[in-house]
């Protein structure tokens, strides 16, 4: 018998059944895309990573080139600071090794100071090539990088891990910029990225049970190598790591009568907490795990957090909404105040501190006060009586040119 057309209200019912089966896989679909980690959290890597994208963002560039050009401070001044420092200049050598080897504290030190300087001299020219457009600059940071990528093998001996958290928090800065900003070609460009992948990544993904500031800029580190690598996998994994030790390093009233912890490290009583907390017994918003310590290593991690923060941002997934952004606003402001000057009471480290917080404060204030509108009368005091900020010559520079009141 020859093909008759089905009735029309036959055609309706199996269109209904077919729009309901639709609608049933794609409800189903979508519970499936909401229960994928990482899916509704404000860490998780982005479909689609921006660039540059590691701290500084190309808006943000911008606005520093624009009022470098027109003479504004402090922006004129930071700027001129860093063309005058020892990393912009263009007669640099590159100092790289197959090993780098470096103990506590640095001693032994075999490349340590020459790896991490090479590493923000290569962000530097970067930074001054976009800025003055001259290609020189770009090309200098080109080198760096390639003879450090043509090199190094491996970190070596007790500090390994902090040192490539530093030096590895300073190249992707600079490969971010030169990648995506430079049209005069880098022809190793993979062979850099393999010295990102094999040498630097496996050093620091697994963070670190020591000091809190050691795992902050390991996962520094790794969150911006990730980003130049376009590695959502390590990305997700270095922020999993990161949201743990951030809420685990400053304390906010809301954690309860203790810190949070990090649950490798055992911490599972009070004693175990004040005696990894340098032997603070009073828990206040803002102190943080190495503030007793003293405020340089309490900087490093500070630093580390405000970085992370600020690269996520740029990537779209806003983490200074979140508790990170508590933190850090807290945590700036209770440093602040006494490194400004402000004698400690008897319960807050025995009554003494050791200062030096270091050029860490802008990127945090920046993004707390300038674009969140939030007060930080300590923060922004110190922060302003230090500009132009420089660098720590570890992993932190020139962050008065790049993000003073910058609103990108």
């Amino acid at each position: 018998m020859p093909n008759t057309p089905a009735p029309a209200r036959h055609r309706r019912r199996r269109r209904a059944a077919l729009l309901a089966t639709l609608a049933t896989t794609t409800t189903a679909l979508v519970a499936t895309l909401l229960a994928w980690p990482g899916a509704d959290r404000a860490d998780a890597a982005p479909a689609t990573f921006a660039h540059p994208g590691v701290v500084v963002s190309k808006g943000q560039l911008d606005f520093a080139r624009d009022k470098v050009n027109a003479g504004a401070q402090p922006w004129k001044g930071a700027y001129d600071q860093m063309l005058a420092s020892k990393y912009a200049s263009l007669t640099r050598t590159a100092k790289p090794r197959a090993t780098v080897e470096c103990g506590s504290y640095s001693n032994p030190n075999y490349g340590c100071t020459d790896e991490r300087e090479d590493a923000i001299a290569a962000y530097t020219d970067a930074l001054a090539w976009y800025i003055t457009r001259d290609d020189r600059y770009a090309k200098k940071s080109i080198e760096l990088m390639d003879a450090w990528s043509a090199t190094i093998k491996e970190h070596t001996n007790s500090n390994a891990p902090l040192q490539t958290g530093w030096a590895g928090s300073s190249w992707p800065k600079a490969a971010e910029i030169i990648k995506y900003t430079y049209a005069g070609g880098w022809a190793n460009e993979g062979r850099f990225r393999t010295m990102l992948r094999d040498v630097y990544l496996p050093k620091v993904i697994n963070g670190s049970n020591s000091n809190g500031n050691w795992e902050l800029s390991m996962m520094e580190a790794a969150v911006s190598i990730s980003v130049f690598l376009e590695d959502r996998t390590s990305y997700d994994k270095a922020m999993a790591k990161f949201r743990t030790r951030a809420a685990a390093y400053v304390y906010l009233a809301s954690d309860g009568d203790l810190p949070k912890t990090v649950p490798s490290q055992n911490l599972d009583t009070k004693a175990k907490i004040v005696s990894y907390w340098q032997g603070q017994s009073t828990f206040v918003t803002g102190l943080t795990q190495e503030t007793c310590r003293d405020f340089t290593h309490t900087g490093y991690g500070i630093s580390a957090i405000s970085h992370i923060a600020e690269t996520s941002r740029i990537q779209g997934q806003d983490l200074y909404g979140t508790d990170v952004g508590q933190r850090l606003q807290q945590a700036l402001g209770f440093q602040a105040k006494y490194e400004l000057g402000e004698a400690p009471p008897s319960w807050l480290c025995g009554g003494s501190v050791t200062r030096g917080l270091g050029p860490v404060t802008e990127v945090g204030y920046n993004a707390m006060h300038t674009r969140l509108g939030n007060a930080m009368t300590n923060t922004q005091k110190l922060t302003e009586q230090n500009r132009p900020a420089g660098s720590n010559n570890l992993f932190v520079a020139w962050e008065t040119l790049t993000h003073a009141e910058n609103p990108n």
